[in-house]
């Protein structure tokens, strides 16, 4: 914030009265369309006056039915005219509607928000993406606006430290805040007996086999070869007693796909493998399986799958790549009784294999008690409440300022 737009403040603001503009995307029926309902909701919930404006969707009606208030505005673009379009009505909006902080959620949003909020009293947050994104032109100079805001949000530290590097951040105005999941639908409680059952029958799992359940995308980077191998492993120990399932899309790399059933049929092995593409009852999925692995051998996307296992209650084994260490507890990070997974090097095949007999071969007692946690862990990172509690506290943050 600098000096000509401090000054232009002449008296304090608590988030009580304060009006809160996020220009988002779109209120499409997604994580990110959900995540700014969820905060529209925290912020009236405080006495706060919110404004959401991007592409229409779905969750427009939901934003309004609580009292949000909704300004089409397409904002995800590069576009120059339209950024500066969207510049001039920002502009007038915040002088007309009085608002006191606009949070920027796209690239093109923060450019144009940049443009509208110089000389005048407003304070800008901006969020980065899931992803790093490769620094090439054009896009480039306008990402580069997503680290100009007073405060900048990361979903994840890995993000926020390759932030850091590339446009040399003072990382005191970052703040890491991590996507948020659908604790309410992934809930152990929420998902019955009979669903599982279903999902078992779908798989052709038999009553008394045990199911490591392999997220993410099929495909080479996603790393699914390394469980075909650790699998080989276990059977040589003696242990048949175990269905692998591969949950995720494999449309574009069929090839891939093909050389894991050569590979488990090479073994001996191609009878405990389940292809089953992304299931339509995703929590249920998860409550099917006894352990979840997600064994990516470069960052994905986001660190979702690991975070809705832990909703579910159930143990995760992940790769030490890109956010997903942050998105499990185990040492070092944590003592070994409160770990709620274990984390693996990438490709590592002997490790995923000890850490897979590891999960299985816990007690009821142990087993339970893990889950619990991973349960409680889960709630208390990712769920919306959290999410949209820790934004807004922001956005408190910088009102305070004044005070």
């Amino acid at each position: 914030m600098g000096p000509v737009k401090e000054n232009l403040r002449s008296t304090p603001r608590s988030l009580a009265g304060a009006t809160i503009l996020q220009i988002v995307p779109a209120l499409s029926d997604d994580p990110a369309g959900h995540a700014a309902v969820d905060i529209a909701l925290t912020l009236l919930q405080s006495g706060a006056r919110a404004i959401v404006a991007g592409d229409g969707g779905p969750l427009v009606g939901d934003l309004r039915a609580f009292g949000g208030e909704w300004l089409p505005m397409p904002n995800d673009t590069f576009n120059p005219l339209r950024i500066n379009s969207n510049a001039r009505k920002l502009a007038q909006l915040i002088a007309g509607e009085r608002i006191d902080i606009v949070h920027a959620q796209s690239a093109g949003a923060a450019w144009s928000a940049i443009s509208a909020t110089r000389r005048m009293p407003v304070f800008l947050v901006t969020s980065f993406p899931d992803q790093v994104a490769e620094n090439s032109w054009p896009g480039r100079s306008f990402r580069a606006s997503l680290a100009r805001g007073d405060r900048v949000i990361a979903p994840s530290s890995y993000v926020s430290r390759a932030m850091i590097e590339r446009y040399k951040i003072s990382p005191d105005r970052i703040t890491v805040i991590p996507r948020s999941v659908d604790t309410a639908t992934f809930n152990p409680a929420a998902v019955s007996a009979d669903r599982i059952a279903a999902m078992r029958r779908v798989w052709g799992v038999l009553p008394q086999m045990r199911v490591v359940l392999v997220a993410g995308r099929i495909a080479p980077w996603g790393g699914q070869m390394s469980v075909v191998e650790a699998a080989r492993l276990l059977v040589t120990a003696g242990d048949r007693n175990i269905t692998f399932v591969f949950a995720g899309e494999d449309s574009g790399h069929a090839a891939y796909a093909k050389s894991l059933r050569a590979r488990a049929r090479l073994h001996g092995i191609d009878t405990l493998f389940r292809t089953a593409g992304l299931p339509a009852d995703m929590p249920a999925a998860l409550a099917a399986a006894d352990v979840v692995v997600v064994p990516a051998l470069k960052p994905p996307h986001s660190g979702r799958a690991a975070a809705e296992a832990q909703a579910i209650g159930r143990p995760v084994i992940a790769t030490t790549v890109g956010v997903l260490p942050e998105n499990l507890l185990c040492p070092p990070r944590m003592r070994d009784e409160l770990r709620t997974g274990w984390l693996v090097r990438p490709n590592n095949v002997s490790e995923l294999a000890r850490s897979i007999t590891a999960a299985l071969a816990m007690d009821v007692t142990a087993y339970e008690a893990l889950g619990a946690r991973a349960r409680q862990f889960a709630e208390f990172a990712f769920s919306p409440q959290s999410v949209a509690e820790a934004i807004r506290g922001v956005y408190t943050s910088l009102l305070a300022r004044d005070a």
